[in-house]
């Protein structure tokens, strides 16, 4: 899908096709798509075309009449019929009179330009659209940082009450979730630190103010990754221990019923023996009693156990 969009008295509006001051976007291109806009704005169709490699790396090339920006955002997936969040690329391509985003998919970052929700966007100030870009991209990070820590937070409070083994599944995929976004952030801070010593377009003030504040907004976001990262590992950890302390005292109230349970067996066992001259094999109540004496070392040992917190 292409689409052309320009901006006149600070409203956006759709256009029919490339002209100068115009915003090209492009999200999931066909080949012959991408061979049209590369072939129209002398782009080399490989660089048009690279965002939708999911394995390309985070970077900034200079070539001839453009420049292109590559950049890893984060986007929503379903995987094992469960949301979750990875990384994909976001070109940015600079040419001459124009800018041009091409991704795989739909973003809510760009959607938020096409609606109109970004003050001061202008599709005519390249350098400031693609730090605007960049900056709701950061933002973006730390708000899905942030439902990862509410995920993990549900997590946590059922320990007590309703740890289930997927709850450690779960916490499992939110910590690889935070690797790619770790990975993600600290290329796109090279990215972002090349931008600073770009010259190719000339940067006003209130430019270099706004890289400055995508700077600081990336690392905010890396060092929220490096903080839910530890946290959830020691989620994990306790979500561990608890499960397994669980375990020993199943196994303690089992050994212990276990124990109990043989007194009877080992009397009857011995009252069993076809053997002569077993006491109270001939007094008149001796099943009774014998029943009544392991009735009592029984409830001696429940006692026993249960003041040495094995049940």
């Amino acid at each position: 899908m292409v689409k052309y969009y320009k901006t006149d008295d600070r409203k956006i509006h759709e256009e029919k096709g490339p002209a100068d001051g115009v915003w090209i976007d492009m999200y999931n291109p066909t080949i012959s798509e991408g061979e049209e806009i590369a072939e129209k704005l002398g782009i080399d169709i490989s660089d048009l075309l690279a965002p939708l490699d999911d394995e390309e790396s985070s970077r900034i090339e200079l070539e001839d009449g453009y420049t292109l920006i590559l950049v890893d955002i984060p986007v929503l997936e379903i995987r094992h019929d469960k949301e979750a969040y990875t990384t994909i690329p976001l070109g940015i391509i600079l040419a001459s009179d124009m800018i041009i985003t091409v991704c795989s998919e739909e973003t809510p970052i760009l959607q938020a330009f096409v609606n109109g929700r970004v003050k001061e966007f202008s599709t005519k100030k390249k350098l400031r659209f693609v730090y605007q870009i960049l900056f709701r991209i950061a933002s973006h990070y730390q708000a899905n940082l942030r439902i990862i820590d509410k995920k993990r937070t549900e997590i946590e409070e059922r320990i007590d009450d309703n740890t289930k083994d997927v709850d450690l599944v779960d916490l499992h995929t939110l910590e690889s979730t935070l690797v790619y976004f770790a990975t993600s952030l600290r290329a796109n801070a090279v990215v972002l630190d090349r931008l600073t010593r770009y010259k190719r377009l000339e940067q006003y003030p209130d430019d270099k103010e706004l890289l400055d504040d995508v700077i600081v907004e990336n690392q905010q976001a890396v060092e929220m990754t490096t903080i839910y990262r530890d946290i959830i590992n020691g989620t994990r950890d306790l979500m561990s221990s608890v499960i397994d302390n669980r375990l020993n005292n199943i196994m303690k109230t089992l050994a212990s019923i276990t124990l109990v349970m043989g007194i009877p067996t080992l009397v009857s066992g011995i009252y069993g023996m076809n053997v002569s001259n077993i006491p109270l094999a001939t007094t008149q109540y001796g099943f009774g009693i014998i029943c009544l004496f392991i009735v009592i070392i029984c409830i001696i040992l429940l006692v026993i156990l249960r003041h040495k917190r094995f049940l």
